[in-house]
């Protein structure tokens, strides 16, 4: 795999889960706010900023990720893409300040070992 490859394929997978934690952020505004107006969630997050700007950056991550396939072998990048669940796991705890039990971090950590193990086993 070449460097521009790889970078492709880190810009796909952080993207992505960036997109997705900027989603949960809107979404948690959008209820909150849906739940003291009774209005529709839905509406709201249309008009949410995180919401809106977690799908832009989602959109653009899907993108990424099409030209990431097109040169990089599915049976690399798709196990380079559970990065996505660790950095997300990480974030919801940091960031969003859901609480995360041993039991997450632990299966975490497996994530990475199949990961590192794969990787290994393309460089044989």
């Amino acid at each position: 795999m070449t460097l521009p490859s790889l970078m492709l394929l880190l810009f796909a997978v952080l993207s992505s889960a960036a997109g997705q934690i900027m989603l949960k952020h809107g979404m948690r505004s959008a209820a909150t706010a849906a739940e003291h107006s009774d209005g529709s969630i839905a509406m709201r997050a249309a008009t949410t900023p995180w919401v809106v700007l977690g799908l832009a950056v989602f959109a653009i991550s899907a993108v990424a990720w099409m030209a990431t396939l097109a040169q990089v072998p599915l049976n690399i990048a798709y196990p380079v893409n559970a990065l996505g669940y660790l950095l997300i796991v990480l974030a919801s705890s940091t960031v969003l300040h859901e609480r995360t039990s041993m039991w997450t971090w632990g299966g975490s950590l497996m994530v990475v070992a199949g990961l590192v193990t794969v990787m290994a086993g393309q460089q044989g």
